[in-house]
C-alpha cells in the first residue's frame, strides 16, 4: 500500500514518513544496520521494490540479475501482506558487521505471518547491505 508521506512511518517511530524513512527510499544512505532495518521494513510496507533490491547483498538467496522476476516476486508478497509494526528487539552495532533482531508484525488477509528475525548486515564500499537472516522461534 502506498504511505503518504504525512503518515506515520511504518517503522514506528512516531515521525512522519516524509521525515524518516521516506529520504532513505529516495536517495539519503543509512548511517547504520539499524536504520537500513527499518527502511527495510517502511519500503515493504509502502511498496517501494527497488529500495529493497538496491540494498539487499549479493549473497542474500533472494539476489538475482533478473530484476523483473525479482522485483515481480516482491510485489507479489506487497500485493498480500498488510505490515501493521516493526518490534526493534535488539541491536548489536559494528564497524562493518551488524545485526538487528526484529518482530514483524505481518498479516496476510485475517492470517497473522508475523515473525521474528536475527537479520545480518555487512558494510560494502560504505554502504549497510542486509545480508541475511535467522527465523527466532
Amino acid at each position: 500500500m502506498k504511505i503518504s508521506g504525512n503518515s506515520f512511518c511504518p517503522c514506528g517511530s512516531q515521525k512522519k514518513y516524509k521525515n524518516c524513512c521516506r529520504k532513505f527510499h529516495f536517495g539519503e544512505e543509512p548511517q547504520n544496520a539499524l536504520e537500513l532495518m527499518k527502511s527495510r521494513y517502511s519500503a515493504f510496507a509502502s511498496t517501494v521494490s527497488e529500495y529493497i533490491m538496491k540494498t539487499t547483498h549479493r549473497e542474500n538467496p533472494d539476489f538475482t540479475h533478473d530484476t523483473q522476476s525479482w522485483k515481480k516476486s516482491i510485489h507479489d508478497f506487497f500485493d498480500h501482506s498488510e505490515f501493521r509494526k516493526l518490534e526493534i528487539l535488539d541491536f548489536i552495532d559494528g564497524e562493518d558487521l551488524a545485526y538487528v533482531t526484529f518482530k514483524a508484525n505481518i498479516f496476510q488477509g485475517a492470517i497473522d505471518v508475523s515473525f521474528i528475525e536475527k537479520s545480518k548486515f555487512l558494510k560494502v564500499n560504505n554502504l549497510w547491505l542486509y545480508h541475511s537472516g535467522e527465523f527466532i522461534e
